[in-house]
């Protein structure tokens, strides 16, 4: 449709306003032209070799295919492989196409005309990862309070399953990066897990380590019970039903299905925590994000129901500055500048805001990206260091 377009554009240029018709050779001589108005042109067929009948308010009667600049021959005779589209199908599928994407854009803007808007029981700006592993060694009860004690609104953690099936948090399920033991959480008790290093780098922020004097890992349980208040964005990375019971139950236990998230990067793992827990809200996957990015460029976004209160991403411009992948394909400097013209649309986040799905954008650890991602339109911002992001918000909630 936007060749077809372009294609009318080229030929408005050179013969003001021209209708297009396809002729088939019906056992014509090849050449031959009749003459044609353009009300025949919707009413009745023409039976002719393929050739382009151009009709021009100043220009009377048809224009042979041969007057067509020979770049648009060839474009055209491309796409419709030596046949143009009858002209009568454009004065459908033009205006259809037009009234299609401003209702789209309308809906983009005013969301609320086709879906109720989301109603969370929280609302944060501010979110420390791994409870601020920055500022202290991750994931331990020394980083959530301290965390906590900075205004975070949000702590967000991974979990793991003991051998004797304990909800222990921690973001890697092998132990070798965070204590230097090649062991696996599945593989130990709760109490033969070793303690984390007393100095570990911030995975976000390469060449800069935390430490702190609490390296146990700490329960799930335990945070709960410590932070009743507090919401948690709990991210499953392994396929393990007992583990997603276990959280659940959990959950449920302390009265929290309201103020705890699921998520995770895996769609499959993701259904299985929906059926698990339906109640609790949940983030896009990656599989749904990508979906997510189709039915935005598409125009189909403002007609489809959302499932998703939470959509969370990366900062593109923290890659291979701050946060160095291990992927080779993300060392790429053309991939990354694609990913960011692709995904950080001020209009698709403000389109999701507007429907209740808050947007976080990870991991923040400058000042220059805590601004970006803002600008960019996110709702609240992921950090490894809880007191940078406060003084952010603190100094700017001062200006405004």
């Amino acid at each position: 449709m936007l060749i077809l377009t372009l294609a009318l554009l080229l030929l408005s240029e050179n013969y003001s306003k021209y209708f297009i018709t396809t002729c088939r050779t019906r056992g014509l001589n090849s050449g031959r032209f009749f003459p044609i108005s353009t009300a025949d042109t919707c009413r009745r067929p023409i039976n002719c070799p393929i050739n382009l009948l151009l009709v021009s308010r100043r220009i009377q009667g048809p224009l042979p295919f041969d007057t067509v600049p020979n770049c648009l021959r060839t474009l055209l005779r491309t796409v419709f492989g030596g046949e143009l589209i009858m002209a009568s199908s454009l004065y459908f599928i033009l205006p259809a196409l037009g009234g299609y994407t401003l209702t789209s854009l309308y809906l983009l803007k005013n969301p609320q005309i086709l879906h109720k808007k989301k109603r969370a029981a929280f609302h944060c700006t501010h979110i420390s990862h791994r409870g601020g592993s920055g500022e202290r060694i991750e994931s331990t009860m020394e980083a959530f309070t301290h965390a906590v004690e900075q205004g975070t609104g949000m702590l967000e953690l991974d979990c793991h399953l003991t051998r004797d099936g304990h909800v222990v948090v921690s973001h890697d399920e092998n132990l070798l990066r965070q204590t230097g033991h090649d062991v696996t959480i599945s593989s130990l008790n709760l109490e033969e897990l070793p303690l984390q290093k007393d100095r570990l780098e911030v995975t976000f922020y390469a060449g800069h380590y935390s430490t702190g004097t609490d390296r146990k890992f700490t329960l799930l349980e335990e945070v709960f019970r410590k932070f009743p208040k507090m919401p948690v964005n709990i991210e499953i990375k392994e396929d393990n039903s007992l583990l997603m019971e276990k959280v659940s139950n959990m959950v449920k236990q302390y009265d929290r299905e309201n103020l705890t998230v699921w998520a995770t990067v895996d769609s499959t793992i993701m259904k299985k925590c929906r059926r698990t827990n339906s109640t609790m809200p949940y983030s896009f996957s990656m599989r749904r994000g990508l979906q997510l990015l189709l039915l935005y460029y598409s125009g189909l976004l403002p007609f489809v129901p959302l499932g998703e209160s939470f959509l969370q991403f990366y900062l593109p411009r923290i890659i291979n500055r701050t946060y160095i992948p291990e992927e080779r394909l993300l060392k790429n400097r053309m991939v990354i500048y694609l990913i960011e013209k692709l995904t950080m649309k001020k209009s698709l986040f403000k389109h999701l805001a507007n429907r209740g799905i808050q947007v976080h954008l990870f991991v923040c650890n400058e000042d220059p990206d805590i601004e970006a991602a803002f600008e960019a339109g996110a709702t609240g911002v992921m950090t490894d260091y809880p007191t940078l992001l406060t003084d952010y918000l603190h100094r700017h909630r001062s200006q405004d």
